[in-house]
């Protein structure tokens, strides 16, 4: 059987930290979590990196939609780079066309740049039009993981789509739940969808809780 992964989703160093006490297998790191995550800064990245915990770190050098103009293009670019030398476990990324579908010139361009990271595209997927080609589109582009909530709400309200991106991708890629994810609804979700690995924040008071972590992670 295979096993069960939780990701947590992290905006400064004390959930950092929290994450990795709870017994998160993963990190997703990010900053200014109240515009929905950009990049972190280097220092931030060298210190959850220097944890030893797996990283993934968010690329998305605004809030807003997923539409990049050249100059953002570029600096995400510079962001992967950055991330890889630092040696962060992967990257977190997502491009839409103004039409809603996936932007695949930019991120065949990310997906190159991150070659040897583990890539995960992001929520952007939650926004796009044709999910079920998106899908197929991101396999194509060499993405490994994608973050949804089933274009819901929550991950939970998503379950009839993700299960049938899970049953979509048949292995190709890894669909990893995600929003709203607490120790109630985590077993249900992976349950219900087939997938193997989740994705919460798992926050009290602003920032990550241990506990909370635990919590989830002993239910899976």
């Amino acid at each position: 059987m295979e096993q069960i992964k939780l990701e947590v989703c992290c905006g400064d160093m004390q959930s950092v930290l929290a994450a990795k006490e709870g017994g998160a297998d993963r990190i997703e790191l990010c900053q200014a979590l109240e515009m929905d995550g950009l990049t972190p800064s280097a220092e931030m990245m060298a210190e959850a990196i220097g944890l030893g915990i797996p990283v993934q770190v968010l690329i998305r050098p605004r809030e807003g939609d997923f539409v990049y103009d050249e100059a953002e293009i570029e600096t995400m670019l510079k962001e992967i780079r950055l991330a890889k030398r630092l040696g962060a476990n992967g990257v977190v990324i997502g491009a839409l066309k103004s039409d809603g579908s996936i932007d695949e010139e930019t991120i065949r361009c990310l997906v190159s740049e991150a070659t040897g990271m583990s890539i995960t595209f992001h929520r952007a997927f939650d926004v796009c039009s044709q999910p079920t080609e998106a899908l197929e589109q991101i396999v194509s582009l060499g993405c490994h993981r994608l973050l949804t909530s089933g274009q819901a709400p929550s991950a939970e309200q998503g379950i009839p789509l993700i299960k049938r991106l899970v049953e979509q991708s048949g292995g190709r890629l890894i669909i990893m739940p995600g929003a709203g994810v607490n120790q109630e609804n985590a077993r249900r979700i992976l349950s219900e969808t087939g997938a193997h690995e989740i994705h919460g924040s798992l926050r009290r008071n602003g920032s990550t809780d241990s506990e909370l972590v635990r919590a989830v992670k002993n239910s899976l």
